[in-house]
């Protein structure tokens, strides 16, 4: 009896303590008043440490993160999405251009083309009004240059053709402005058949090999009509280092030749690549200029500028001879090896102090920052794997910024100590079609497929409300998409009838069928990415209704990539694609990026929007790639290579106490700019004592 009497006790005792608890055991909230440090810093969490903390070298988002708040770049995204300033007060984009003198043509007067002639004839269309961004214009000199190209031999193997160029004479045009169409505006003066025999091969020479240059290669290396932008960059004065060192131009060069020095294997060469020089106009300017039009270029000067005077080779001689390196080692040391990777010095808003591998990371403001210093006095950015015990310690207030999975964001919207803000990222998901077979290579077909898809179910019921349709190819919270394209409205009879125009009619059997054949194809995606599964499900189940067979299948990563998508073997896909902010879209839209392994793998072959493509990554006017931009948007969402289904949200969940310092000096809610992300107001934000209730 008294055993069971026990047993009865022993659990009501132990409830009756763990009730108790609850009113001596502190809060978070009191635990924090009492200990005001906390309140100074800023933690959140990430499943993965960061590999190299040199934004040169580094590649990971995790690394990115910290050097984002260590370095400055010379330019940054700013919070409505354009550049603005950074270590840069100014920048002024401008041309220099050349154009062939070719004594073989005539002007179209029938006049012999002459160098004098036809420079007399250009300044006179210039003080005429005629070329109204001609600046200056000279005639250069003929020259010689010698160059090294990289081509692949027959065992698909990287060998070096050193090639000779006989440059004749050229007029040199000096553009207030970026002028892609500056051949177009020079023809009432040179005429249209200008230089069309101009014989380059014949100045070409390449020296140590048989094999002649393609017209490609010979355009690049002799252009009739070659354009050189130009960026002059005024620095901001007076900014040091963490480690007291000035900043200057001589900063600048040397992260742009450190990028591109082959032993860094940078992964940004691709990015400073179209810089054919680097000029230090003065200790506070530097001119860049470029081998050709590529507007994208020039975001590369968002990355953070390195400290020349510790990273440079003399600095790096005296390292490898502390780590006793052999010969062979000090060869090949370079930045990528350096311990700076682990204990960097920037300019940015936060001073490095600790990093304890797959632990954390610490960091200080600087409290001289040159634009002022940032609100919280510490950073910790916390190593924890496991999502789980992300959201646990985000409920203890032991870090404090989590991002919930869909299913989990509406529950924390309603928790009365977090804040939530949503908006759309820089992706979108998609059923991409192979454009290059039938039924799929019918506009009509791939439209029609796209209206018998209810994606706003799917948004509900899958994303739990966490997606907002899109209609085109750009990220919605960019000037680059046009909101005026409406998405694809759910309307599966108007898709019937759309594809009975198209020649598809059900048979006895209820299945769309033409000339004989049945309306029948796989959808593939890969394994292990339940939301794509579950988009193949509800695709297949709403075609089904209209009448169309849908296979399904799933692969691995792997073989999804070299067996289907790569070769482009496959009718249907789901996908989806993770944008940057920028406008060129050439990679995956244009015709040309449909071969093995490019990322036009659905086919999409479209003379108007190829053109669009071109013209936007050789335009430097932000307004007028934006208008060319709603035109590519128009274009392709007319064409439905792709339907696209939505954009998912990006939401964060922050402790509520976190506030924003606005321009009076009071604390208010968190601002969100353009991009969504109200990190990007970070350095104004500080934590109350006490939770705001609101």
């Amino acid at each position: 009896m008294r055993l069971k009497q026990l047993l009865l006790i022993a659990p009501l005792t132990f409830t009756v303590l763990l009730l108790q608890s609850y009113f001596w055991v502190p809060t978070y909230e009191v635990y924090a008043n009492a200990n005001p440090s906390r309140n100074a810093k800023y933690i959140e969490a990430s499943i993965g440490d960061a590999k190299l903390l040199n934004p040169a070298v580094n590649s990971d988002t995790a690394s990115s993160r910290i050097t984002d708040l260590v370095f400055d770049g010379l330019l940054e995204i700013g919070p409505d999405l354009s550049l603005a300033g950074k270590l840069a007060t100014d920048w002024n984009i401008s041309e220099q251009a050349y154009l062939i003198v070719d004594t073989a043509s005539r002007f179209p007067d029938g006049l012999a083309v002459t160098p004098e002639s036809l420079l007399t004839r250009i300044r006179a269309a210039g003080a005429q009004g005629k070329l109204p961004l001609l600046s200056d214009v000279q005639l250069a000199p003929p020259h010689n240059i010698t160059t090294v190209l990289t081509r692949t031999d027959a065992q698909d193997e990287s060998v070096e053709v050193k090639i000779r160029v006989e440059v004749p004479p050229r007029i040199l045009f000096y553009l207030s402005k970026v002028d892609q169409d500056l051949r177009a505006n020079l023809t009432p003066i040179i005429g249209e058949t200008y230089a069309l025999g101009f014989d380059r091969q014949a100045r070409v020479t390449v020296e140590n090999s048989a094999d002649a240059l393609g017209e490609d290669e010979i355009n690049t290396l002799l252009p009739v009509v070659e354009h050189n932008p130009v960026i002059l960059f005024t620095l901001r004065q007076g900014v040091r280092f963490h480690d007291g060192h000035l900043f200057d131009a001589g900063d600048v060069k040397f992260t742009y030749e450190a990028i591109m020095n082959p032993r860094n294997l940078s992964p940004r060469t691709s990015n400073f690549e179209p810089i054919k020089s680097f000029e230090i106009v003065s200790d506070n300017s530097v001119r860049v200029i470029y081998k050709r039009l590529f507007s994208p270029a020039i975001d590369a000067w968002t990355m953070g500028i390195l400290p020349e005077h510790l990273l440079n080779d003399q600095q790096l001689a005296l390292e490898a001879d502390e780590q006793r390196l052999s010969e062979a080692a000090k060869a090949t040391f370079g930045i990528r090896d350096s311990s700076f990777n682990r204990n960097p010095i920037g300019t940015g808003p936060y001073k490095f102090v600790e990093w304890q591998g797959d632990e954390f990371i610490h960091l200080r403001r600087d409290e001289e920052y040159w634009a002022g210093a940032p609100g919280f006095r510490d950073f910790y950015y916390r190593v924890i794997p496991d999502p789980l015990t992300q959201e646990l310690e985000f409920r203890a207030g032991a870090i404090d910024r989590y991002s919930p999975q869909p299913h989990q964001a509406v529950r924390f919207r309603e928790l009365p100590a977090f804040q939530a803000y949503s908006s759309p990222g820089y992706s979108f998901a998609y059923i991409g079609y192979n454009n290059r077979q039938p039924p799929f290579d019918d506009a009509r077909v791939r439209r029609a497929l796209g209206m018998a898809l209810n994606v706003d179910e799917l948004i509900e019921f899958v994303l739990h409300g966490e997606g907002e349709r899109t209609s085109g190819p750009y990220p919605a919270n960019t000037q680059w998409y046009d909101p005026s394209v409406e998405s694809l409205a759910y309307d599966p009879l108007a898709a019937v009838e759309l594809l009975a125009e198209a020649g598809w009619l059900p048979n006895a059997d209820g299945w769309l069928e033409k000339e004989g054949t049945l309306f029948e194809f796989t959808l593939v995606t890969n394994n292990g990415n339940l939301v794509r599964k579950a988009i193949m499900t509800i695709a297949q189940d709403n075609w089904r209704k209209i009448g169309i067979k849908c296979d399904t299948q799933l692969f691995e990563w792997a073989v999804f990539l070299e067996d289907f998508i790569n070769p482009a073997n496959f009718d249907a896909v789901v996908l989806g694609w993770s944008m940057s902010i920028d406008p060129d879209l050439y990679q995956i839209w244009h015709s040309s990026e449909t071969g093995f392994g490019q990322f036009n793998f659905v086919g999409f072959n479209n003379e108007v929007a190829d053109d669009l493509i071109l013209r936007i990554r050789k335009e430097y006017d932000p307004q007028v790639q934006r208008t060319l931009a709603h035109q590519l948007h128009q274009v392709i969402a007319d064409e439905q290579p792709y339907t696209f289904l939505y954009a998912p949200l990006i939401t964060q969940i922050y402790d509520k106490k976190i506030r924003a310092r606005n321009p009076d000096g009071d604390l208010g809610p968190l601002q969100v700019p353009a991009s969504g992300d109200p990190f990007d107001y970070f350095s104004r934000w500080e934590k109350a004592a006490l939770t705001p209730n609101f």
